[in-house]
């Protein structure tokens, strides 16, 4: 790479190197404040920092939830005045030893002093939020779609993400709605409710599926009182071509946020219900293991 800045455009503000890791998405180049340190190896020669960093860490094996310290873990990355280098800098979580966090980095440092500019080529696992299992579950088969769209809003990419969700409800409504009907049913909803679900989800055009089903479904899949279905349809019904692209991204988001919250809603009822279910069993259980039997009847002589 030449010496002259890429062409990306550069922020004017500039920020730690922990908080550029944690807070920037790909393709984000930023001035950052005290970059680099003298090698304890080698006294001539400046190492990226290496100071710690905070990400969630979804590892089954962690034990504990929220942001947690993340160490560098890859070996030291040597820099030059005024040369780009380029580097992959990986962390581990401190906590599980077990989830890492690698970032394809290009780093240059200014004339002179610690300080200089990075861009973020990439990162694996990709930037952003973690995506929750119960979505992934909702959704099946278009996962890609869901992840694809996804990265798109990480990077401000409001159509290209729009384009995505939409196209992943249009594909999955049924399911979802199928979904919905397993919910129904726990909640003892009558077989004319279920028999509309099973003719919905069938149904070809989106606006028909909410009609049919508009009163059945429970009032513990609404979000803030309304029909989350009716949410979906009516962020997805104005085309591409009406919005920008920033009024794309927010409408994006809306969308995620409605399948996210009606996944957790689902799920959690569903949970309740089984909890519950055991709960009066083993309560029945013990009671049953308590009651006196019945005396016996004197013998005849």
């Amino acid at each position: 790479m030449a010496d002259d800045s890429p062409a990306v455009s550069q922020e004017a503000k500039t920020i730690s190197l922990a908080e550029f890791l944690e807070t920037s998405p790909p393709d984000t180049q930023l001035h950052v404040d005290r970059l680099a340190v003298r090698s304890q190896n080698s006294p001539k020669s400046v190492v990226l920092r290496e100071d710690d960093i905070h990400l969630p860490c979804n590892s089954e094996k962690c034990d504990r939830k929220g942001e947690l310290h993340f160490v560098h873990s890859s070996g030291s990355s040597y820099l030059e005045h005024g040369k780009w280098r380029f580097h992959f800098a990986t962390y581990t979580c401190r906590n599980c030893q077990k989830t890492s966090k690698t970032f394809a980095l290009a780093v240059i440092l200014d004339a002179v002093g610690y300080s200089g500019t990075v861009l973020k080529l990439g990162e694996t696992p990709p930037f952003g939020p973690q995506v929750p299992a119960r979505v992934i579950s909702l959704i099946g088969p278009d996962r890609e779609i869901f992840l694809s769209g996804r990265r798109a809003e990480n990077r401000g990419l409001g159509i290209g993400a729009f384009a995505y969700y939409r196209r992943l409800v249009e594909n999955q409504k049924g399911r979802v709605i199928q979904e919905m009907a397993k919910v129904a049913e726990k909640l003892g909803a009558p077989e004319a409710d279920l028999k509309l679900f099973e003719a919905a989800a069938e149904e070809t055009q989106f606006s028909a599926a909410i009609d049919k089903i508009k009163a059945a479904i429970p009032s513990a899949l609404c979000i803030d009182g309304h029909n989350p279905l009716t949410l979906l349809h009516s962020a997805l019904s104005d085309g591409l071509h009406e919005r920008s692209d920033e009024e794309c991204l927010e409408c994006a988001r809306e969308i995620r946020l409605v399948l996210t919250d009606l996944a957790e809603r689902m799920a959690h009822v569903l949970k309740e219900k089984l909890e519950l279910k055991d709960a009066v069993s083993k309560l029945l259980e013990r009671v049953a293991s308590k009651k006196p039997s019945s005396p016996a009847e004197p013998s005849e002589k």
